[in-house]
């Protein structure tokens, strides 16, 4: 042992446990080594982090220095973890497969000893299923994403140090954040209990952990079913402000979306002024996003006039709902579930302007997206849109989008 660390620890490892025992995020870790380095091009970022833990890159001597000093580790200890993962990998043990794969499937077979690796290959399993929500349907991505939730479970129950457990319950708030939100997606919004279960999970594991984002953004979650679901805005009222109370030391990111969505339910419940202040206030939060806020990659310049558009809807303003949602659409051309959203909102606001050619046209932009991921807020406005059109039902262009949308149905 040298300075309590362990003499053969591999480099992934011991970033990992000594950036837990410093209580660090990899977001964190990130931001310190930019300021420590005096780098202002974005470099390194949580994904870096991630990739130097679960041993798919080993830092490099110029990284090393200013890790062992944010780390506050000896430097030697450092060089010497890096040596012992280039030795593993000259053995050939990341030849066939990556070695936190291998250490993943020892520790569900001896589950008293996983370690930091193990949760960090899980961890990144679940990051690359979250990247995929947006453009695939959720059906494909539930077993994997159940598969991952289960394991981590079972070894959180299992884990005998304090550090891994800790880990592991990040992991866990993670995971079960995405269950809810694929299975209430993947139901079409209607399998309110399931999902609402999984986010109190999320919750309750964030709380172990001491992550006010990660309870935050299953605070978030659960609030969408609040306002979508049950379409009770003081439920979702209640929930917006906890998450923005949860995230808002954390991350303006989040803080400024629980500001969001609350302001669409003043919009739910007919107040104009109150849903006009919570956008200015969701505005200036947005305006003091930092590139190190923890959920950095939940945030896209369009999400303030997706929300806003939906807003004047529920406000009866079609008008001002068009001008803003007709940007929006023009900006947001990625073929995402949220695209198919702005698109189907910006079908209702047209019908509601009597304006028969431009609904059509907007909803059929929204089937084709919808046709490709299946998204479940897509399909409800999507249905929506069809009901509100029924004054034009007669019209050939009209009957058409009704053909699609029984397509969409029977699939």
């Amino acid at each position: 042992m040298t300075d309590g660390w362990a003499d053969a620890e591999a480099a992934g490892e011991l970033i990992a446990r000594a950036r837990e025992r410093l209580g660090k995020s990899q977001y964190a870790l990130a931001e310190a080594l930019r300021e420590a380095c005096g780098r202002g091009d974005g470099t390194p970022d949580r994904t870096m982090v991630a990739r130097w833990e679960t041993g798919r890159r080993i830092p490099t001597p110029y990284w090393r220095t200013h890790l062992a000093a944010v780390l506050q580790l000896p430097p030697s200890v450092l060089d010497q973890a890096a040596a012992v993962s280039k030795a593993q990998r000259a053995g050939g043990q990341q030849a066939d497969a990556p070695r936190p794969a291998e250490r993943l499937r020892f520790a569900l077979a001896y589950p008293g000893s996983v370690d930091l690796l193990s949760v960090a290959h899980l961890r990144e399993q679940v990051r690359r299923l979250d990247e995929r929500y947006v453009h695939v349907p959720s059906t494909a991505l539930i077993p994997e994403a159940g598969h991952c939730l289960g394991q981590i479970v079972f070894l959180g129950g299992h884990a005998r140090r304090p550090y891994v457990r800790r880990e592991l319950h990040a992991a866990e708030a993670e995971a079960a954040t995405l269950m809810g939100q694929l299975v209430w997606d993947a139901s079409q919004r209607r399998d309110h209990d399931a999902a609402v279960a999984y986010f109190d999970q999320a919750i309750e594991a964030a709380r172990q952990r001491g992550d006010g984002s990660a309870e935050g953004l299953a605070l978030l979650r659960k609030s969408f079913v609040a306002l979508y679901g049950w379409r009770d805005p003081q439920a979702g009222l209640t929930l917006t402000g906890l998450a923005g109370r949860a995230a808002g030391g954390t991350s303006q990111v989040l803080a400024g979306l629980a500001t969001l969505h609350a302001a669409e339910a003043h919009a739910m419940l007919g107040s104009r002024r109150d849903c006009e202040e919570a956008l200015g206030a969701a505005g200036d939060q947005f305006g003091r996003i930092h590139a190190s806020d923890p959920a950095i990659d939940l945030f896209s310049p369009t999400q303030p006039g997706r929300l806003a558009g939906s807003c004047y809807l529920f406000l009866h303003d079609a008008k001002t709902a068009v001008a803003i949602l007709e940007q929006t659409a023009r900006k947001l051309q990625d073929q995402s579930k949220a695209q198919a959203v702005v698109l189907g909102n910006l079908a209702i606001a047209h019908i509601r302007q009597g304006s028969r050619d431009a609904a059509v046209t907007r909803l059929h932009q929204a089937i084709d997206v919808t046709e490709r991921n299946r998204g479940g807020g897509g399909l409800n406005v999507i249905f929506g849109a069809g009901r509100e059109l029924r004054r034009w039902r007669q019209s050939g262009d009209v009957q058409d989008v009704y053909d699609r949308i029984m397509a969409l149905m029977a699939a």
